[in-house]
């Protein structure tokens, strides 16, 4: 038996990858781990079939016994959003899981995250973020390295439709993550980053606009969170969204917590405070990480802290 499997063994529903095929493990690396990567890329691979029929990843797993804490203690960190929008109609709050149908710049920063893994296709979600270079993706740090492996032919499909891609498939030129994730995948620090090439001419931001980030924000929050969940109920066709009044893990992690029923595929959507209903904008403060399968309906997400400020420096300078 794996030595990180206990009884309380969580279940990444939120948002790992391929329902029964992977076990928990935390793989031995080395301390000098690289913490990025450049991911191998097939012209033409991401078919709108591909993209439908890649899997959600259900991976059953536990926080080891030696894990980083989050400092919450450190002066908060703000990047502000580079998106505008034009005013809609407010959704409800709270919500534990249903289709975004408020429009807004939402919409077209967020999407879907398609990536081989191991040889199988698989997918996440991820978000538009403001960078330096105009071009970075937030995401989970399993949605860009997992088990001791960096997927490869990564792309982001902002405002994902069924297939089609609107705003086109943004090929990731570099992939990060924290530094903790990539030499022991801890689930406090599951954050991943990847660098976009540009599109026609455009950097990401251009073409679909970024959401402001947040470091060392705090708890307690009013949240929104964002995903396309594949594995049942869902389809990852649409848009989906929670919103509640966010908390803290007290179990195993240091991570927020979220009344929350998104399954597979969601992990790395984005979490928003101070998110605007009319606009589709927020700040960033987490993305879709796990969920205890002993606590049905009940998202995730790690505390974006001084680590996480690190690998979002290291991608934005890319």
């Amino acid at each position: 038996m794996n030595r990180h499997r206990t009884a309380l063994s969580v279940l990444l529903s939120a948002g790992a990858l391929v329902a029964g095929v992977l076990t928990a493990a935390t793989p031995s690396i080395a301390a000098d781990t690289p913490t990025s990567f450049r991911p191998q890329q097939t012209q033409g691979f991401w078919t709108a079939e591909r993209m439908r029929g890649a899997t959600p990843l259900d991976v059953t797993a536990v926080p080891g016994a030696a894990r980083t804490a989050v400092a919450g203690s450190a002066a908060p960190t703000a990047i502000a959003s580079t998106a505008a929008s034009s005013a809609v109609s407010p959704t409800a709050f709270p919500q534990a899981g249903g289709s975004w149908t408020g429009g807004g710049a939402v919409v077209r920063t967020s999407g879907r995250v398609f990536f081989t893994m191991g040889g199988r296709t698989a997918s996440c979600s991820g978000n538009s973020i403001t960078s330096a270079n105009g071009s970075t993706v937030m995401t989970a740090g399993h949605c860009v390295k997992y088990q001791g492996a960096w997927h490869t032919n990564w792309v982001f499909v902002p405002a994902y439709d069924n297939g089609s891609a609107p705003y086109g498939q943004w090929s990731a030129t570099k992939t990060f993550a924290t530094d903790q994730w990539a030499a022991s995948e801890d689930m406090n620090m599951d954050v991943g980053l990847a660098v976009v090439a540009p599109l026609n001419g455009q950097t990401l931001s251009q073409a679909v606009g970024a959401q402001g980030v947040l470091f060392n924000g705090g708890y307690n929050k009013k949240m929104y969170s964002f995903g396309f969940p594949a594995a049942a109920p869902y389809d990852g066709t649409k848009l989906v969204y929670c919103s509640g009044n966010s908390g803290k893990d007290f179990l195993l992690t240091k991570d927020h917590s979220l009344g929350c029923n998104m399954t597979g595929g969601s992990s790395g959507g984005p979490w928003f405070q101070d998110f605007n209903e009319a606009t589709g904008l927020g700040t960033q403060v987490s993305v879709n990480s796990f969920g205890y399968v002993f606590l049905p309906n009940r998202m995730y997400g790690p505390y974006l802290g001084n680590e996480a400020k690190a690998a979002y420096d290291k991608a934005q300078a890319s």
